[in-house]
């Protein structure tokens, strides 16, 4: 069986479609959307690929190696005190640390995990969904400290239609 590629509403899981009509979340271009920039349409594939090896496995498992393996941390680490405004900022600012990488990347790869199984499956396994708000939380703070005006009103306004979705799923 061939592997789907990339983000289709036309193939999507019918409930995905009707819990996120948004355009932007379909967009595979949109660089502010789940499965828009390179690393969401990577984790989207990624996914994808790990569930047709682990068809019954439970995906926590996908969002484990997803942590400890992009992220460089234990999956404990990943949790409810990251999105800290003074720490990322402090993050931003450390000329060491490369917050494109282990914010931007690691939170959009996290989103795009979580929401990969609800696109294909129609549901987020509740054991996912703790780190899928850390990520969409830290990266509403990043997008703030990070990017302009614009750029973090039209990425946060993205980032609330996915915590919705993400409550209801």
């Amino acid at each position: 069986m061939e592997e789907k590629y990339g983000i289709d509403i036309d193939n999507a899981h019918p409930k995905a479609v009707a819990l996120i009509p948004e355009e932007f979340f379909w967009d595979g271009v949109d660089e502010l959307a789940p499965f828009g920039s390179d690393e969401g349409d990577t984790a989207l594939a990624e996914y994808r690929h790990w569930r047709t090896i682990n068809p019954t496995a439970s995906s926590l498992e996908c969002m484990r190696w997803v942590i400890e393996s992009l992220g460089e941390m234990p999956m404990a680490d990943y949790n409810a005190t990251l999105p800290d405004r003074e720490k990322i900022q402090a993050a931003i600012a450390d000329e060491e640390y490369d917050d494109q990488y282990y914010i931007f990347t690691l939170d959009v790869t996290v989103i795009a995990t979580g929401f990969a199984q609800l696109v294909d499956e129609g549901f987020i396994e509740p054991a996912n969904k703790p780190y899928i708000r850390v990520a969409i939380d830290r990266q509403r703070i990043w997008a703030e400290v990070s990017g302009t005006p614009a750029f973090a009103e039209a990425y946060t306004a993205n980032l609330n239609v996915l915590g919705r979705a993400l409550q209801e799923a």
